[in-house]
């Protein structure tokens, strides 16, 4: 699913073209899967819960982005690049870069502004990232 898009952000230095490896793919996606399992706890207190969601999405999306061969140093482009890498609704991604900016907040500020809307709609976007990412099959060569 490799775009143009994707290999414009190379040529401006936002992504890498780097081949994906399977391994790599593989943990990224047996990580996102544990940690979505983990977000839909209700026991857990909702900053566990969104850090967990928050951290599966990433993990799903990066594993997406390497399946297509490209590297990216910046996170909130690993969501960013789901419309090319994964074919995600911008709707999709949106949800995810706004967790993003709440997770910075949080970890760079002190505040979380989270609530169970949030939560419930990151953990749908994760639920949907792991569906397409686990239909993508063997990284190519």
């Amino acid at each position: 699913m490799t775009s143009q898009q994707l290999n414009n952000l190379v040529k401006v230095g936002q992504l890498k073209a780097e081949p994906g490896s399977q391994s790599e793919f593989d943990g990224l996606l047996r990580s996102g899967r544990a940690r979505l399992i983990d977000a839909r706890n209700v026991t857990l207190s909702i900053e566990s819960r969104f850090d967990l969601a928050y951290n599966a999405a990433h993990a799903l999306a990066l594993s997406a982005l390497r399946w297509n061969g490209f590297r990216s140093e910046n996170r909130y482009l690993v969501f960013q690049t789901l419309e090319h890498t994964l074919g995600i609704a911008p709707a999709v991604w949106r949800v995810l870069a706004m967790c993003h900016d709440r997770r910075n907040l949080a970890e760079y500020e002190g505040h979380l502004e989270v609530d169970d809307q949030l939560i419930a709609d990151l953990i749908k976007a994760t639920e949907l990232l792991l569906e397409k990412v686990s239909a993508l099959g063997a990284v190519p060569n």
